[in-house]
């Protein structure tokens, strides 16, 4: 099965701030094996140097939604970028984080099963190689991999080429796997101008309204 072609449930919305539990990053587990590396980097940026009480304000806005295991092991199903830019900063930072999901398995493989049937995790390698099995996903956020269309995807939504949509799983990706099935020029994460007018064209044109978050 395609990355495009996926099926999954979406994620509820966060719930009121009071409803927030604090986690430490270091705990969390990946659902995904990759990361656009033009993201981690301007995400490790902003938290460099920014005062605490700043820090803690801006994650309690921006909750990370949690499957959480029968024995409490915390799985992350969203947020991968900004959490690796934090701990690159400090690997002692905590973050906020809602329950999306209480998981009825304890051992890592069930609970990987569990979530692989929900849609909640991405199997496909930084050269965009799967599904992989999901015994191949890393358990740190530090062992994630790059992958350059991931970074691309990240600089469209920058520039308002693409619109958010943050109930989709790793929506971004879809539309990597998307530009990936497109010819483009070379680029890397850290130098994607080779590649950005012809990635803007592409998001813009009609052959990509089907993916969620389209403009035209």
């Amino acid at each position: 099965m395609s990355q495009l072609q996926q099926p999954f449930e979406p994620l509820p919305p966060p719930p009121e701030a009071e409803a927030l539990i604090e986690v430490p990053v270091a705990e969390l587990q990946p659902t995904q094996m990759c990361i656009g590396m033009a993201e981690v980097l301007h995400r490790r940026a902003d938290f460099r140097g920014e005062p605490d009480k700043q820090r803690r304000n801006y994650l309690r806005k921006k909750p990370v939604p949690l499957a959480r295991s029968a024995a409490g092991g915390l799985w992350m199903v969203d947020r991968h970028h900004r959490l690796r830019g934090l701990l690159d900063v400090d690997p002692g930072a905590t973050a906020y984080g809602y329950v999306v999901r209480q998981l009825d398995h304890s051992d890592r493989p069930s609970v990987l099963r569990e979530l692989q049937v929900l849609g909640w995790l991405y199997l496909f390698d930084g050269r965009g190689q799967g599904p992989l099995p999901p015994e191949r996903l890393p358990s740190s956020l530090l062992d994630l991999h790059d992958d350059p269309y991931r970074s691309l995807v990240w600089k469209l939504k920058r520039e308002g080429v693409i619109e958010a949509a943050p109930l989709i799983p790793f929506h971004e990706f879809r539309w990597g796997a998307w530009l990936r099935s497109r010819y483009l020029p070379p680029f890397t994460s850290l130098r994607l101008e080779p590649a950005l007018p012809a990635a803007r064209a592409l998001a813009r044109s009609q052959a990509a309204s089907r993916l969620a978050g389209w403009k035209g």
